[in-house]
């Protein structure tokens, strides 16, 4: 997509580089940073930021659904890109499923990107999927541009995207590591998610109970048994059991190439908090008790967790309140791509953890972990993808906000504190209503 030539300077006492607030102005043409200077040298043209006002990278999420084509009563390209606008999210990444078909071949590849390419108002990179009928065929997806293949280890959900067994887990990384391919692993252990299963109903520690902290360990446990064999690269998904953050610190300690996420919902929501019934807040893995949330903030702040990301996973109302309270019915994902940074920096804030520090867990951390060099970053040769961020702002979720295709979220009704007040792309504002200007990016 052609960008036309953008000038522009915004200036003010605040601006996020190098992970620091300094008083600056930027100045962009042609759609990229090409100085950063000190305040004292903006023209008076310049554009400047309100007192209340902070200017950040804009946001890179690599985890999300947007279910187009096949789904797209779910969720679409054009919604799900106006949410990630208005949350200062700039660029995601599309995971392969629930659309139908699947990113499982080139074929569904290129129909994404002919439906993306017509109605995104941000840049979106796509995912592949690693599932037993891919297995054997997944270099020409990397060779078509994906940022690596995701699969499970338990059933996902939706039956056209299968999981794969021990035995297949190991044939994928096999697989990868002879192109140095990456896996992004939803990590559930289907046999101890048998073992525990319950009757259902709406009690949420009866699902919580359903779906135990051993589910994520023991699937953890087979990934980093087969990066030690192989050499490979894997990522875990949605980390939400606190005995897998140790998990992770060994492996890494042992220098095993594997990062891990978490996401908005576990660091802000607990188990406590949920009322039986409340299927909006059911997602898998799940949320679980304050006591390991805390330890997810600790593996957070001491570089065990690499990146938060929304992991928007949204349906519409009828499957997300399917079974009327009964968790084993509903739809299983959350959907929160417009609300992420506000979410997290509301609970930092009250943990004394600075808004630098969860920024740079949105936007340098998962533009580097998907090799995206020119994004989440204020610096010059940076894309202009840039954020006008009020951190003091406070507001309560109201529906009539949420620019998903169905206002259905967690954070309905939820007091949280700061806004977004406009999103550049490019050095342009983001406009909901206007053109799409997005780009289709691929691997670098």
């Amino acid at each position: 997509m052609t960008r036309r030539v953008t000038d522009l300077v915004l200036a003010s006492p605040r601006v996020l580089v190098d992970g620091a607030f300094q008083p600056a102005c930027v100045s962009i043409a042609d759609g990229r940073i090409v100085r950063v200077a000190a305040l004292e040298e903006a023209p008076a043209d310049a554009v400047r930021l309100g007192p209340d006002e902070v200017l950040l990278p804009g946001l890179v999420d690599t985890h999300v659904h947007v279910n187009e084509p096949g789904r797209t009563e779910w969720e679409g390209f054009r919604t799900a890109t106006a949410a990630a606008a208005a949350g200062g999210v700039t660029t995601l990444i599309d995971m392969p499923l629930n659309a139908i078909p699947p990113t499982v071949d080139v074929p569904a590849l290129e129909l994404k990107r002919a439906a993306a390419a017509p109605a995104a108002l941000v840049d979106i990179g796509f995912w592949g999927g690693a599932v037993p009928g891919s297995l054997g065929r997944l270099l020409p997806l990397w060779e078509e541009g994906v940022f690596g293949f995701k699969c499970f280890l338990a059933p996902s959900g939706v039956d056209e995207f299968p999981h794969l067994t021990r035995e297949q887990l190991d044939a994928a990384l096999d697989e990868l590591a002879g192109f140095d391919g990456l896996l992004i692993v939803h990590a559930e252990d289907p046999e101890v998610l048998d073992r525990a299963a319950g009757p259902g109903g709406p009690g949420y520690p009866a699902f919580v109970a359903s779906r135990p902290e051993a589910a994520e360990t023991t699937a953890i446990a087979a990934v980093i048994d087969g990066l030690r064999r192989t050499g490979g690269r894997a990522h875990i998904l949605h980390l939400s059991a606190a005995s897998a953050v140790e998990q992770i610190r060994a492996a890494k300690a042992e220098g095993l190439r594997i990062t891990a996420e978490t996401c908005p919902h576990y660091l802000v929501f607990d188990e406590a908090h949920i009322p039986d019934g409340a299927t909006q807040y059911k997602c898998c893995p799940p949320i679980r008790d304050a006591a390991n949330q805390d330890v997810l903030w600790a593996g957070l702040l001491d570089g065990t967790i690499d990146l938060v990301v929304s992991d928007h996973s949204p349906s519409t109302a009828e499957r997300k309140f399917a079974g009327d309270g009964d968790f084993q019915v509903a739809w299983g994902g959350i959907a929160g791509l417009q609300f992420g940074l506000p979410a997290v920096w509301t609970a930092a804030r009250r943990r004394g953890v600075p808004l630098e520090t969860v920024v740079g867990w949105c936007s340098s951390a998962t533009a580097d972990f998907a090799g995206l060099a020119g994004k989440g970053r204020i610096a010059p040769g940076a894309d202009a993808d840039l954020v006008v961020f009020a951190p003091e702002a406070a507001h309560r979720v109201d529906p009539q906000e949420l620019r998903y295709r169905n206002r259905v979220s967690a954070y309905i009704g939820h007091d949280l504190v700061g806004a977004v007040r406009r999103t550049y792309l490019a050095g342009e504002p983001v406009d909901a209503s206007g053109s799409p200007r997005g780009r289709l990016l691929t691997r670098p």
